[in-house]
């Protein structure tokens, strides 16, 4: 769309959002579409909500305005989902349940899923960004170009949910080269081809994480998998192997390759604007307010997978959405909406600056990882990640630049990354 040129409706945003020139640079369309069109129908008669407050409030009403599908609705709102093994899975995730289901299932898993467990392995996680950094610096200190996207952003989430599980690294290697298939498979838009290629993945995954919980049943470790499948003395609850292989495949997809293109993200934005990184030479507050503008600047998820089902006739805007319309929302443009941040398109962590994750300096919330009760139960462990290597890269690598222009996956949902070449810029170059 030649947005320049645009005054009729966009018939539908999905698509638009598929196309080359957003797939390059989703927001001059993101902003028309925020400006003349907020409360969009797409032509498969999905609803996509493109303003903060509508997001905010939509995110924050899921449990009371909207709802997860139920079981005996998944054929109307997924199709496939009879012969499809990924939309099944997809069904069964935290994400889209509701309460008291929701409810029940947060609390077993965050029983042990703790923001102290996750800090534990800050000495870990800082243990592989050094050694990722150790193994690129002889090609860089050569010269040569480097894919931190494969070499860097890919491997740290990677090696970060083979230790969180307690898994041998080879094995989470092999699960995750099937992930960007399964997240290409789950979109709205997918072909039949698409969808088969995800569920195969999805089956050996589902396989993996069956035996894999077995094992730790016999063989428990200081691990996430280990603790969730243990006793609890306390609490006559537990998950069953079907809830847990659910969670892991969930946790799997929904940290790993978001968590890859936030990494590629805030190294585009350490070299687009240097006078930025005096943030990361700082203390740990300046750090954090770095990697939240990242966040808000690049939300890796475009828009939300998980239908969201109206439980009445909801008026936004002046349309009304009708009771039982699936309703996506649009993350990315709230996160640039200026009635939220001032100035949106500046890169600008001050607005970050000593508040509470994910909350700007006015008040306001940024959307990358949700809202309300489906707020994602990895944020801490992304952005930890992220607030252990940015400085690092940063000290190991002051001169680093693009060697050449990166290269994008073409897909409207997960703004990903194919390559990232970087290279050291000589001395006084």
């Amino acid at each position: 769309m030649d947005v320049q040129e645009t005054t009729a409706a966009c018939r539908d945003a999905f698509a638009e959002l598929a196309s080359p020139a957003c797939i390059h640079d989703p927001y001059p369309f993101m902003r028309w579409l925020r400006e003349h069109d907020p409360v969009h129908r797409a032509a498969s008669g999905l609803f996509l909500l493109s303003r903060h407050a509508d997001i905010y409030w939509a995110l924050k009403a899921t449990g009371d305005a909207f709802r997860g599908p139920v079981p005996g609705e998944l054929a109307r709102y997924f199709p496939r989902a009879a012969t499809s093994l990924s939309l099944n899975l997809l069904a069964s995730t935290l994400a889209m349940k509701d309460p008291p289901a929701h409810t029940r299932l947060r609390r077993l898993i965050s029983r042990d899923f703790t923001m102290r467990q996750i800090d534990n392995l800050r000495p870990s996680i800082a243990r592989i960004v050094a050694a990722r950094l150790d193994g690129m610096a002889p090609a860089l200190e050569r010269g040569e170009a480097v894919d931190l996207h494969w070499e860097f952003a890919l491997a740290l989430p990677m090696l970060v949910f083979a230790e969180l599980f307690g898994m041998p690294q080879d094995d989470m290697f092999g699960l995750a080269a099937g992930i960007g298939a399964i997240l290409e498979g789950l979109s709205p838009h997918a072909s039949d081809p698409q969808l088969a290629t995800a569920d195969a993945a999805s089956a050996r995954v589902q396989a993996y994480f069956g035996d894999h919980i077995q094992h730790k049943r016999t063989d428990p470790r200081h691990d996430i998998v280990s603790m969730l499948v243990g006793a609890h003395d306390d609490d006559a609850d537990t998950l069953s192997d079907a809830e847990l292989i659910s969670m892991l495949w969930g946790m799997l997809l929904g940290g790993f390759a978001t968590t890859a293109a936030t990494i590629d993200h805030a190294v585009l934005a350490m070299l687009a604007y240097p006078e930025q990184r005096h943030w990361l030479e700082g203390d740990a507050v300046g750090v954090e307010a770095f990697v939240e503008e990242v966040l808000r600047c690049d939300a890796p998820a475009m828009f939300s997978s998980i239908p969201r089902i109206a439980q009445r006739d909801i008026e936004l805007g002046g349309v009304v959405i009708p009771k039982n319309a699936d309703v996506r929302v649009l993350i990315a443009a709230g996160n640039r909406d200026p009635d939220a941040f001032a100035d949106p398109d500046r890169f600008d962590p001050a607005r970050f600056y000593g508040t509470s994750p994910g909350m700007s300096t006015d008040g306001k919330i940024m959307l990358s990882f949700g809202h309300g009760i489906h707020f994602c139960l990895g944020a801490q462990l992304a952005r930890v990640q992220l607030a252990e290597s940015l400085p690092r890269i940063q000290a190991r690598f002051p001169t680093l630049a693009l060697a050449e222009q990166p290269t994008r996956e073409p897909s409207a949902f997960l703004r990903t990354f194919r390559a990232l070449p970087v290279r050291l810029h000589a001395k006084g170059g």
